[in-house]
């Protein structure tokens, strides 16, 4: 297994990465929010005509 930030072989004490700088690299992407699921829209996530409501139209 290589690690994921630089491919070099990983060290059992890091693992699945090779050190600890490759580990606070992939810590801080995830802080920066770089790495996202994908989640399909739903109809109600689409509907976006009226963010404050129905009830406060009078």
């Amino acid at each position: 297994m290589s690690c994921p930030i630089c491919k070099k072989p990983t060290d059992p004490t890091y693992r699945p990465f090779c050190s600890r700088r490759c580990a606070d690299v992939d810590l801080a992407r995830w802080f920066r929010e770089d790495y996202t699921i994908p989640v399909p829209l739903t109809q109600q996530d689409d509907d976006r005509s009226d963010p404050v409501g129905d009830d406060d139209q009078t």
